[in-house]
């Protein structure tokens, strides 16, 4: 199974201008190329069997029948071939000349796009020789033989997906024809262009195009003319694009004097998933005016197993470089003011944290920090409350109070261990049992602190779980499950940890910072079980659950795309090639799937916290399911991965 990938091509030939048997053989070459690498879909520039600079000679009527004649002979040439090809040629229909992409399968045209906007501009002057094609409407051409559909409302259907096609200048109109072919179900938009180059238009057309691709939800496969065609006025350096919803998966090189076949794999069915959950697409849908297409099924193929090319990242939550210090600060900010209103809506004069040395809680602490400087409050109100238990060490320990005493905020401490003791005697629980009581009523024991000391101090108590503990249920109901305000309740495990880094780097007392960096390298615990005899952590959160970059990758393909255990697998394959066996991947998403529908109860009374990615758990906003519902189907198709 290619679980909803299709791989498709942009292919940049060298042309020579008039010579329409060297540009077949050329064209040719590439599709045979591509049909080895498993390609499905392989789409060529604008008129690239004539090239596009013809200028003038597109009147005369020998370079027409060469063009027709040399698409005979691909023609002849791909009969054999499920690949599908997208051509540019000139055509001629009821006395006018049509600039065309011929969309051919198996020796056959399955159907004729013509150009709908032809730039007559500054350098263009395509009104010269060519016509619009909404001038003839939807009609058809005797071509090669054959009676062909022509129309640039046609959507083709292949066994993998749907496509559409326009040329170059369509997708800088203000209204692209792509706009309305997605809306009537295409899923990916072939562009067939000869657009040249000029300083700065390169990084202007990658905008377009993505922004066109993530507007429409839609793959986009972007060819542009090359090397060959005529430089009498223009260049052309050869651009080819492939997008997915915005997202650049692959692209040539350009001002290459050599062919080019450059492919990727986009993935229709989260594209699928995507306009499904965007109600605006479907509304969009709705309001269509014009609802003429013309369906044309391809012939029928089964689609060669593939290996992905396009990398799979491993930290879908985690971007790389620069853009991961703009995250962080942007997290940061929406964390800061989310609580700062909340102090501000209900009066609250202190913030009350309980610190326990670890990510979560020293995250937490740090927004109450910035959002006491922003409101020019005290730093004095922040109330760190430490409560040593059994499992506390000193390192952690340490780490608290030298944390809060940098920050200069308030410090108490409570120590839990008198009070579980009492309780444990009460509920006449062992001495020696170590069991869930004995792990939940510890965490319960300092949630009733805090929010008996958030009514003491008139303050409100600031939650520190973060969303990796909230899918996987690892926090104790009415425990550390509970606040007043959580404000790293959508911050996935493996980003908090570089959000504390990127604050100790840049914008907290430098006293801190050392501090910060040991908090980032303790291990994960809850620290609710004894240390070892050498006074180290000895429950450790990921060898009891899984490591955590795992789950933050089943997690966002679970919650952002609705994929299903097998694909998830499937991309995780790829991902943590050599770090994971694919036997330790299969027990984590077995362990993930699940956790996550068992504890289910636990999200369903959570308390407010701000959104700061694409996925949150909020029973008010991303995530609502009910309590009970079963994890059967999921477990099933988690048991037979690897059969």
């Amino acid at each position: 199974m290619n679980y909803g990938f299709v791989r498709i091509a942009t292919a940049i030939p060298s042309v020579k201008v008039g010579d329409c048997k060297y540009n077949a053989q050329q064209i040719e070459s590439l599709i045979i190329q591509a049909e080895g690498k498993g390609v499905e879909i392989i789409c060529f520039p604008e008129l690239c069997i004539t090239a596009y600079t013809c200028g003038d000679l597109f009147a005369q009527q020998l370079l027409l029948d060469d063009a027709e004649m040399c698409l005979i002979s691909i023609l002849d040439f791909t009969r054999s071939l499920d690949i599908i090809s997208i051509i540019g040629l000139p055509i001629s229909c009821h006395g006018t000349l049509l600039n065309c992409a011929a969309v051919i399968q198996k020796g056959k045209i399955l159907g004729i796009v013509p150009k709908t906007y032809l730039p007559n501009y500054k350098e263009f002057y395509e009104q010269r020789w060519f016509t619009s094609g909404d001038t003839h409407g939807d009609t058809s051409v005797l071509l090669c033989g054959q009676m062909v559909p022509l129309s640039r409302n046609i959507i083709f259907n292949t066994p993998s997906c749907s496509f559409g096609v326009e040329l170059c200048e369509d997708v800088w109109a203000p209204i692209p024809p792509s706009s309305g072919l997605v809306l009537k179900g295409a899923e990916i938009i072939f562009n067939l262009s000869a657009d040249n180059e000029g300083v700065g238009k390169h990084e202007y057309l990658k905008s377009l195009l993505a922004q066109q691709s993530a507007r429409c939800i839609a793959g986009y496969v972007f060819a542009g003319a090359g090397f060959g065609e005529s430089t009498q006025d223009l260049v052309f350096a050869g651009k080819g694009m492939i997008f997915e919803n915005g997202i650049l998966l692959a692209e040539s090189e350009r001002f290459s004097f050599k062919e080019q076949l450059v492919f990727s794999e986009i993935d229709v069915e989260r594209l699928r998933s995507e306009r499904r959950i965007n109600t605006t697409f479907s509304a969009s849908v709705g309001k269509l005016k014009d609802n003429k297409v013309i369906q044309i099924d391809t012939e029928l193929f089964t689609p060669k197993e593939i290996e992905l090319t396009r990398p799979v990242d491993p930290s879908p939550f985690v971007p790389n470089g620069k853009e991961l210090d703009n995250r962080c600060e942007e997290i940061f900010a929406i964390q800061i003011e989310g609580l700062a209103k909340r102090l501000i809506h209900t009066r609250a004069q202190t913030a009350v944290v309980g610190i326990s040395g670890g990510l979560d809680s020293t995250l937490a602490l740090l927004v109450c920090v910035k959002t006491f400087d922003r409101l020019g409050l005290s730093r004095k109100g922040i109330i760190g409350i430490t409560m040593p238990g059994f499992g506390t060490t000193d390192r952690t320990y340490t780490n608290a109070i030298g944390l809060m005493n940098s920050l200069g905020v308030t410090i108490r401490e409570i120590s839990i261990k008198k009070a579980c003791l009492q309780h444990f005697e009460d509920l006449g629980l062992a001495a020696d049992d170590r069991g869930v009581t004995y792990e939940n009523s510890q965490a319960r024991e300092r949630t009733q602190i805090l929010m008996d000391a958030a009514n003491q101090m008139n303050g409100i108590v600031v939650g520190t779980g973060d969303l990796s503990e909230l899918a996987l249920g690892w926090a104790t109901y009415n425990g550390d499950h509970m606040s007043m305000y959580g404000v790293n309740v959508s911050v996935p495990k493996t980003l908090v940890k570089h959000l504390v880094e990127w604050i100790a780097n840049g914008i907290i007392d430098d006293g801190a910072q050392s501090i910060l960096m040991d908090i980032i390298d303790t291990p994960i615990s809850p620290e609710l079980l004894p240390a070892d005899e050498e006074g180290n952590i000895r429950q450790k959160t990921e060898d009891l659950v899984g490591p955590y970059e795992l789950h933050d990758f089943f997690l966002y393909y679970t919650l952002r795309f609705g994929f299903r255990p097998s694909k998830i697998f499937f991309l995780a394959t790829y991902a943590f090639a050599g770090k994971y066996t694919d036997e330790v991947i299969k027990k984590w998403l077995t362990t993930f799937f699940r956790r996550f529908f068992s504890q289910q109860f636990k999200r369903s009374c959570l308390p407010d916290g701000p959104k700061v990615g694409s996925c949150s758990l909020s029973p008010r906003g991303d995530w609502r399911m009910p309590s009970d519902a079963s994890s059967a189907a999921w477990l099933e198709e988690c048991n037979q991965l690897m059969e």
